[in-house]
């Protein structure tokens, strides 16, 4: 199930790679079937209410995934990366979630924000976020339906539909690098 570069993973079943989940499905391919739709259904629910802190994030983390798994909403325990990249370290999740989303309070973030700082300070706690990866699985998931209410905050929203996989994913990969242009720019195309 999991690309992730985990090593005895106590958030998979013993000897596989397929996370734990309420329905105990043991196959990777299924588990990332039921994961996508229920995901998918819960995403057509309006998100949780909140005043855009670590918890709030958390709480539409365990909004998208709660039909899935039980740790939904709750931050990892184990140090995790992808494609050889290391994830924040979770001991230092906390600290760190609580210091990106200080930047929320700032002018870019606030209604009446300018569409072009708006992006750029988007795309930027976009990266940082992901770099932080805070839960075990459905970090971009989470990370998208959280930039979409950030949006609407700031008055800036975002046609998530439009998402392009094949352009969005290497931009994120990019940002990881420290590169967030091409993730501004795929952030710009899907203002609406």
């Amino acid at each position: 199930m999991s690309d992730y570069d985990v090593i005895d993973d106590p958030y998979c079943y013993k000897g596989t790679f397929v996370l734990k989940n309420k329905l105990n499905i043991r196959e990777a391919k299924r588990l990332q079937e039921f994961e996508l739709e229920m995901s998918n259904v819960r995403s057509l629910e309006p998100l949780p209410a909140g005043k855009f802190t670590p918890s709030h994030y958390c709480k539409i983390h365990h909004h998208l995934f709660q039909d899935v798994y039980g740790w939904a909403g709750k931050p990892r325990n184990v140090r995790t990366s992808k494609g050889g990249n290391a994830f924040c370290y979770p001991e230092y999740i906390d600290r760190e979630m609580k210091k990106l989303f200080e930047r929320l309070k700032a002018e870019p973030f606030l209604a009446g924000a300018e569409r072009e700082t708006f992006v750029t300070a988007a795309a930027d706690f976009l990266a940082e976020l992901n770099a932080i990866h805070p839960f075990r699985e459905g970090n971009g998931r989470s990370q998208l339906a959280f930039l979409h209410l950030l949006g609407l905050r700031a008055g800036h929203r975002f046609d998530l539909n439009a998402i392009d996989r094949e352009t969005f994913l290497p931009a994120m990969i990019a940002s990881f690098g420290g590169n967030i242009e091409p993730l501004v720019a795929e952030l710009q195309a899907l203002l609406v």
